[in-house]
Protein backbone atom coordinates (compact mmCIF):
# COMPACT_ATOMS: atom_id res chain seq x y z
CA UNK A 1 0.00 0.00 0.00
CA UNK A 2 1.19 3.55 -0.60
CA UNK A 3 0.83 6.43 1.27
CA UNK A 4 -0.55 7.08 4.95
CA UNK A 5 0.40 4.42 8.07
CA UNK A 6 0.41 1.31 5.79
CA UNK A 7 4.07 3.10 3.92
CA UNK A 8 7.21 0.43 4.51
CA UNK A 9 7.31 -3.01 5.58
CA UNK A 10 6.42 -2.15 9.24
CA UNK A 11 8.87 -4.13 10.68
CA UNK A 12 10.97 -1.45 12.25
CA UNK A 13 7.84 -0.67 14.43
CA UNK A 14 7.69 -4.19 15.23
CA UNK A 15 10.58 -4.49 16.31
CA UNK A 16 11.21 -1.31 18.56
CA UNK A 17 7.88 -3.37 20.27
CA UNK A 18 6.65 -6.46 22.30
CA UNK A 19 4.30 -9.08 22.32
CA UNK A 20 0.65 -7.43 22.06
CA UNK A 21 -0.12 -8.56 25.72
CA UNK A 22 2.96 -6.66 26.90
CA UNK A 23 2.71 -3.00 24.56
CA UNK A 24 -1.07 -3.59 25.75
CA UNK A 25 0.10 -3.24 29.23
CA UNK A 26 2.44 -0.55 28.78
CA UNK A 27 -0.34 1.41 27.16
CA UNK A 28 -2.16 1.04 30.38
CA UNK A 29 0.71 2.18 32.37
CA UNK A 30 1.15 5.21 30.02
CA UNK A 31 -2.53 5.95 29.66
CA UNK A 32 -2.78 6.10 34.24
CA UNK A 33 0.72 8.35 33.77
CA UNK A 34 -1.23 10.65 31.73
CA UNK A 35 -4.51 11.00 34.62
CA UNK A 36 -2.16 11.58 37.07
CA UNK A 37 -0.78 13.98 35.24
CA UNK A 38 -3.19 15.57 34.12
CA UNK A 39 -4.95 15.65 37.47
CA UNK A 40 -1.74 17.06 38.92
CA UNK A 41 -2.79 20.05 37.27
CA UNK A 42 -6.13 20.75 38.45
CA UNK A 43 -6.76 22.04 41.76
CA UNK A 44 -5.92 19.67 44.50
CA UNK A 45 -9.64 19.38 45.94
CA UNK A 46 -10.96 17.55 42.40
CA UNK A 47 -9.05 14.27 43.86
CA UNK A 48 -11.74 14.07 46.86
CA UNK A 49 -14.88 15.82 45.48
CA UNK A 50 -17.95 14.49 46.56
CA UNK A 51 -20.40 13.40 43.44
CA UNK A 52 -22.98 11.97 42.11
CA UNK A 53 -21.23 9.34 39.81
CA UNK A 54 -20.00 5.64 39.15
CA UNK A 55 -17.98 6.46 42.19
CA UNK A 56 -17.97 9.14 44.87
CA UNK A 57 -15.10 10.75 43.96
CA UNK A 58 -12.01 10.48 42.10
CA UNK A 59 -9.83 9.07 44.45
CA UNK A 60 -11.98 6.30 44.77
CA UNK A 61 -11.29 5.34 41.12
CA UNK A 62 -7.97 5.55 41.44
CA UNK A 63 -8.30 3.31 44.65
CA UNK A 64 -10.60 0.98 43.07
CA UNK A 65 -7.97 0.53 40.02
CA UNK A 66 -4.55 0.25 42.15
CA UNK A 67 -6.47 -2.82 44.30
CA UNK A 68 -7.92 -4.52 40.86
CA UNK A 69 -4.16 -4.41 39.00
CA UNK A 70 -2.70 -5.77 42.60
CA UNK A 71 -5.31 -8.48 42.42
CA UNK A 72 -5.24 -9.20 38.86
CA UNK A 73 -1.32 -9.58 39.49
CA UNK A 74 -1.53 -11.51 42.22
CA UNK A 75 -3.81 -14.09 40.42
CA UNK A 76 -1.22 -13.91 37.55
CA UNK A 77 1.61 -14.79 39.81
CA UNK A 78 -0.84 -17.92 41.27
CA UNK A 79 -0.84 -15.85 44.85
CA UNK A 80 -4.64 -15.97 44.85
CA UNK A 81 -5.24 -17.37 47.83
CA UNK A 82 -3.15 -14.72 49.27
CA UNK A 83 -5.91 -11.41 48.31
CA UNK A 84 -8.02 -11.59 51.16
CA UNK A 85 -5.89 -11.35 53.42
CA UNK A 86 -3.91 -8.15 51.22
CA UNK A 87 -7.28 -6.06 50.84
CA UNK A 88 -6.91 -4.70 54.28
CA UNK A 89 -3.29 -3.42 53.39
CA UNK A 90 -3.87 -1.74 50.16
CA UNK A 91 -7.18 -0.53 51.70
CA UNK A 92 -4.54 0.98 54.52
CA UNK A 93 -2.24 2.45 51.74
CA UNK A 94 -5.08 4.13 49.88
CA UNK A 95 -7.02 5.64 53.04
CA UNK A 96 -4.89 8.80 53.00
CA UNK A 97 -3.46 8.59 49.58
CA UNK A 98 -2.83 12.27 47.86
CA UNK A 99 -1.99 12.31 43.94
CA UNK A 100 1.86 11.99 44.55
CA UNK A 101 0.80 8.72 46.80
CA UNK A 102 -1.12 7.78 43.50
CA UNK A 103 1.77 8.06 41.32
CA UNK A 104 3.72 6.05 43.58
CA UNK A 105 1.79 3.23 44.06
CA UNK A 106 1.05 2.71 40.51
CA UNK A 107 4.51 3.11 39.83
CA UNK A 108 5.53 0.64 42.28
CA UNK A 109 3.38 -2.05 40.30
CA UNK A 110 5.15 -1.82 36.55
CA UNK A 111 8.54 -3.56 38.18
CA UNK A 112 6.59 -6.28 39.52
CA UNK A 113 3.92 -6.69 36.11
CA UNK A 114 7.55 -6.94 34.21
CA UNK A 115 8.93 -9.12 36.46
CA UNK A 116 5.92 -11.48 35.86
CA UNK A 117 6.55 -11.09 32.43
CA UNK A 118 10.21 -11.77 32.03
CA UNK A 119 9.50 -15.03 34.31
CA UNK A 120 6.60 -15.65 31.87
CA UNK A 121 7.78 -15.00 27.82
CA UNK A 122 4.87 -17.07 26.29
CA UNK A 123 1.76 -15.32 27.84
CA UNK A 124 0.24 -17.76 25.30
CA UNK A 125 -0.49 -20.54 28.41
CA UNK A 126 -3.33 -21.36 29.95
CA UNK A 127 -3.67 -21.25 33.42
CA UNK A 128 -7.20 -21.70 35.81
CA UNK A 129 -8.43 -18.08 37.98
CA UNK A 130 -10.34 -19.06 40.81
CA UNK A 131 -13.11 -16.18 41.59
CA UNK A 132 -15.02 -16.51 44.86
CA UNK A 133 -18.05 -16.04 42.89
CA UNK A 134 -18.06 -16.97 39.44
CA UNK A 135 -15.77 -19.87 39.79
CA UNK A 136 -13.12 -21.03 38.25
CA UNK A 137 -11.93 -19.22 34.77
CA UNK A 138 -9.47 -21.10 32.47
CA UNK A 139 -7.90 -18.28 30.39
CA UNK A 140 -4.52 -17.44 28.71
CA UNK A 141 -1.94 -14.80 30.70
CA UNK A 142 -2.56 -12.85 27.54
CA UNK A 143 -6.27 -12.75 28.14
CA UNK A 144 -5.95 -11.62 31.73
CA UNK A 145 -3.55 -8.80 30.84
CA UNK A 146 -6.08 -7.40 28.42
CA UNK A 147 -8.57 -7.63 30.83
CA UNK A 148 -6.58 -5.23 33.09
CA UNK A 149 -6.25 -2.88 30.35
CA UNK A 150 -9.77 -3.00 29.44
CA UNK A 151 -10.63 -2.38 32.99
CA UNK A 152 -8.33 0.23 33.28
CA UNK A 153 -9.81 2.05 30.65
CA UNK A 154 -13.22 1.66 31.14
CA UNK A 155 -12.39 3.77 34.42
CA UNK A 156 -10.40 6.18 33.21
CA UNK A 157 -13.12 6.87 31.02
CA UNK A 158 -14.77 7.16 33.95
CA UNK A 159 -12.35 9.90 35.30
CA UNK A 160 -13.06 11.10 32.35
CA UNK A 161 -16.83 11.46 32.93
CA UNK A 162 -16.58 12.81 36.55
CA UNK A 163 -13.87 15.40 35.57
CA UNK A 164 -16.58 16.87 32.89
CA UNK A 165 -19.18 16.47 35.42
CA UNK A 166 -16.93 18.93 37.57
CA UNK A 167 -15.95 21.31 34.84
CA UNK A 168 -12.93 20.09 33.73
CA UNK A 169 -11.46 18.32 30.39
CA UNK A 170 -10.12 14.80 30.70
CA UNK A 171 -6.95 13.87 29.37
CA UNK A 172 -6.82 12.16 25.89
CA UNK A 173 -5.52 8.16 26.90
CA UNK A 174 -6.95 6.41 23.69
CA UNK A 175 -4.78 3.69 22.65
CA UNK A 176 -3.64 5.51 19.09
CA UNK A 177 -1.98 8.60 20.79
CA UNK A 178 0.00 5.64 23.12
CA UNK A 179 0.84 4.48 19.45
CA UNK A 180 2.31 7.73 18.66
CA UNK A 181 4.38 8.36 21.38
CA UNK A 182 6.43 5.22 20.19
CA UNK A 183 7.42 6.74 16.70
CA UNK A 184 11.03 7.84 16.38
Amino acid sequence: MSGGIHEGTGNERIGARMNGARQMYHYHVWANAKVLHHLGILPKEVLTQQMQSVFSSIKDVLGHMYIVDNVWLRALSGEGATIPGMLPVWQEELAEADLDKFRALFDSLTPRYESFFAQHPDLAVMSDFPHPTFGKLRASYSEIVHHIVNHGTYHRGNITAMLRQLGYDGPSTDYVFYLYTLQP
